[in-house]
């Protein structure tokens, strides 16, 4: 039997929800170890956070805003 059975094996004896706190941490090592592609850039990297968050704008967002949009600034004098 090989690690993956014998884990397989001890995860039967688990209740249902212990059995998933299991499969939670499982996935959370998987995360930690996984190997990443070697070609995906490190997010740090500001080309890759670029890639990263294009699209993030939705089509229907705006692309017409102006200064006259974005309201006037009010001296804190004012407010006295």
């Amino acid at each position: 039997m090989n690690l993956a059975e014998s884990i397989y094996q001890h995860s039967l004896n688990l209740p249902e929800i212990a059995a998933r706190e299991a499969l939670d941490f499982i996935e959370f090592l998987e995360q930690c170890y996984a190997p990443v592609p070697h070609n995906i850039k490190q997010l740090n990297d500001t080309e890759a956070f670029l890639a990263a968050i294009v699209g993030g704008l939705s089509e229907d967002f705006p692309d017409d805003i102006s200064d006259k949009d974005l309201g006037v600034d009010t001296l804190r004098e004012a407010l006295d």
